[in-house]
């Protein structure tokens, strides 16, 4: 049963999100919303647990297209940074303000940027791609999410400044320009670096968000260093070329655990 607590523990993570946002704001769609992500996340963990290997693209999908489809098309909220950065010069503490301080600023402090594995509706469709394993050096473009960050505040900001009409159609449109951008520019940079996570490393503005915190996470991968015998193996196959045996850094682990299954010595745990 110890291997099932990290599923117990994420379903009552969201659980406690989701009726303290139910009581605190009023609106029943918070406890529905949060538990249905957590169930999901829990539900991923447990089926890994159980060693069925393709359990993270599952949550992935249900998560990723309820956020995409249900919450972004047919409610019609902006839910990429530029809804966050929206409704936030609103002051208006809920839909994308309170998905960006659950999911990318105070949850990294727990699961770190499992965001990105899990969740995220644009890494969904990457992770399909033929490059699982980066093929490429890592490239020295991580500056480029700070440009992109940038962008959209400056963007948002000067539909605030030069009083633009209809701001929620503006964003309604921005929410689907920008779901294309990203999804035609992760597809072709994945095909340049031959590397799914590409656009995971030097383009997405969330990362921002995500690595600030992520690096206290409370749940990442640990190195036990007396089995530990410097093979390799596990930076290898890790999606975001990180040295796991060595030096595993948490603001870029994004919990897919191919390290964990890889390695010959069982020296990495969840």
């Amino acid at each position: 049963m110890k291997k099932y607590l990290p599923a117990l523990g994420m379903w009552l993570l969201f659980e406690t999100v989701a009726v303290s946002l139910w009581l605190a704001l009023g609106k029943v769609f918070y406890l529905l919303n949060f538990s249905y992500i957590g169930t999901a996340l829990a539900l991923g963990l447990a089926l890994y647990a159980a060693g069925w290997r393709y359990a993270r693209h599952v949550v992935q999908f249900a998560v990723g297209l309820y956020m995409l489809v249900y919450l972004g098309l047919i409610c019609r909220e902006n839910m990429q940074i530029e809804g966050f950065w929206y409704y936030l010069f609103l002051g208006v503490f809920e839909a994308a303000v309170i998905h960006y301080a659950v999911a990318k600023l105070v949850g990294p402090l727990v699961f770190g940027r499992g965001w990105c594995g899990y969740a995220c509706w644009t890494a969904m469709v990457l992770d399909l791609l033929p490059f699982k394993t980066p093929q490429g050096p890592r490239r020295s473009w991580g500056f480029v999410r700070y440009i992109v960050f940038g962008a959209a505040l400056a963007y948002v900001g000067a539909l605030f400044l030069l009083h633009v009409p209809e701001l929620e159609q503006v964003m309604w449109w921005s929410f689907i320009a920008g779901n294309l951008a990203y999804y035609a520019a992760g597809i072709a940079l994945a095909y340049k670096c031959r590397d799914n996570r590409a656009f995971c490393k030097y383009v997405c503005p969330v990362s921002v968000f995500l690595r600030l915190t992520g690096r206290f996470a409370l749940f990442r991968v640990r190195v036990d260093s007396e089995k530990c015998v410097s093979c390799g193996r596990c930076a290898q196959v890790c999606p975001m070329d990180i040295r796991v045996h060595a030096a595993p850094d948490p603001s870029e682990c994004i919990l897919c655990l191919r390290c964990v299954e890889t390695c010959p010595k069982g020296a990495l745990r969840f």
